[in-house]
């Protein structure tokens, strides 16, 4: 990736809809180059799907817990099984003390504790530990 590829993935991270004038323009491309930069980032593998960006709360998920998964077994061929609930946003194999970690969300409490429930139904599950945010103060893109 050259300076201009990461230029346009940072603007699309910022506005994946922008037109490929706009975001041509802000990177000193025409309109039909931007579209190739584009589509051979996407066909490398740099850009994996266009997406929007939405508020949680306003649409009646504004209960964001991350859950760290014990288990007494290796997770590592479990993730359909967490792809299966449909409130966990990602999951994750990490090192330490647990073996998954989830972020959830819900829009109550009570959905967050069936979703504790739906865990501990998992083969190998044998514990977990939520934490729930309160707040979030900023979720950025990836630096580039």
């Amino acid at each position: 990736m050259d300076g201009i590829d990461r230029a346009i993935v940072a603007r699309l991270q910022q506005d994946a809809g922008q037109s490929y004038a706009v975001l041509g323009a802000a990177v000193g491309l025409s309109a039909g180059a931007a579209h190739e930069r584009v589509r051979k980032l996407r066909e490398r593998g740099v850009i994996r799907r266009t997406t929007v960006d939405v508020d949680p709360a306003a649409v009646g998920s504004g209960v964001l817990a991350f859950v760290m998964v014990d288990s007494n077994a290796w997770m590592g061929d479990s993730g359909e099984q967490f792809a299966a609930i449909a409130e966990i946003q990602e999951a994750h194999i990490i090192a330490g003390s647990a073996s998954v970690l989830v972020k959830v969300r819900t829009s109550t409490t009570e959905q967050l504790q069936d979703v504790l429930r739906r865990l501990y139904a998992i083969d190998g599950v044998s514990g977990t530990q939520a934490t729930v945010a309160l707040e979030t103060f900023f979720e950025r893109p990836l630096p580039l």
